[in-house]
């Protein structure tokens, strides 16, 4: 694991490479959403980041074997909703477990998993048929290891957030590191991603290095990679509430940032001899649901696709 290089000093980024069977490597790189330079493109970042030398040494003479991309859940307890529902419960990933210090997370969606069949078994043993609203499930879920490990590194993300790379991580060791997370506080960090952009005009320009088509790579031979489909004839499933606010607020403000983080390049500001326009190539689309999250105006609402559309990830 690591952090730092190339994000800004203020982008509070890290990575991993983990080393698999058959020679292979898998590597990936996460940017928090509450960046706030609309020019950073978190695909061009993993581009870059892959180009250090410690990094680069795993993979020169090696062959590109998949792609992919998603919003990760990592606001922890902070952040968690309301568990169960009539007739369901939140479960994996949806439940939020990731612990984001760590960057780990089979480990908590598994147990969140065993905690959620605990609870049906006892409602069906007991004779529900079906319907309840399961709250014995959060009464499980915050009694378990899975609580304890999670409550203890509740703030790491915050400091990150709050207090940037270096103030940052000082902090979250005093926290975690000497106090064991057991500080008699937590520490929010209640601003929504999509408020966090600054406008363009006063944030620096990123310039990235082009792709060498060995070690880094463009967006589309990327997203090919990802075997992602969708049927042609469906209706789109990234909608816009305005079809006018990408180019008549989110471009003068923001030089429209979708463009930049989509990782699948769905999203394009394309020029014909009408002048330009705001494009969504839908049939890139990786389910990584950034835009839905990141967009200025909140303006993109993220639909599911048709049938089985989406990507088809091997190896991953």
């Amino acid at each position: 694991h690591s952090t730092g290089w190339p994000a800004a000093k203020n982008t509070a980024s890290g990575s991993y490479a983990y080393h698999a069977d058959n020679n292979q490597v898998a590597l990936g790189y996460v940017v928090p959403l509450s960046y706030d330079n609309p020019h950073l493109s978190p695909f061009d970042e993993f581009q870059q980041w892959k180009q250090h030398p410690k990094i680069r040494e795993f993979l020169e003479g090696g062959t590109r074997v998949t792609y992919g991309a998603r919003a990760m859940i990592k606001g922890g307890p902070n952040s968690r909703p309301k568990m169960s529902f009539p007739g369901g419960l939140l479960v994996g990933d949806d439940a939020g477990p990731l612990n984001f210090a760590r960057i780990k997370g089979n480990h908590t969606a598994l147990k969140s998993g065993s905690l959620a069949g605990e609870t049906l078994y006892d409602a069906l043993a007991g004779g529900d048929t079906g319907g309840s609203d399961l709250t014995g499930y959060a009464d499980r879920f915050n009694g378990s290891w899975l609580h304890t490990e999670l409550h203890k590194w509740r703030n790491f993300g915050a400091y990150l957030h709050k207090f940037g790379t270096f103030i940052g991580p000082a902090l979250a060791f005093i926290d975690q590191g000497i106090f064991q997370g057991k500080l008699p506080f937590t520490l929010r960090d209640p601003k929504p991603d999509h408020e966090c952009l600054k406008l363009a005009a006063d944030m620096p320009k990123i310039e990235y290095p082009k792709p060498d088509g060995k070690i880094s790579f463009d967006k589309l031979s990327s997203v090919f990679l990802s075997n992602t489909n969708h049927e042609e004839d469906q209706p789109c499933h990234l909608t816009l509430i305005d079809p006018e606010v990408p180019m008549a607020k989110n471009y003068p403000l923001y030089d429209e940032p979708a463009q930049r983080y989509c990782p699948a390049g769905v999203y394009e500001i394309v020029e014909d001899e009408d002048g330009k326009r705001f494009q969504i190539n839908g049939q890139n689309c990786v389910h990584c649901k950034t835009c839905d999250i990141k967009d200025p105006a909140q303006n993109i609402v993220w639909v599911t696709p048709e049938g089985f559309g989406g990507p088809n990830y091997p190896n991953m």
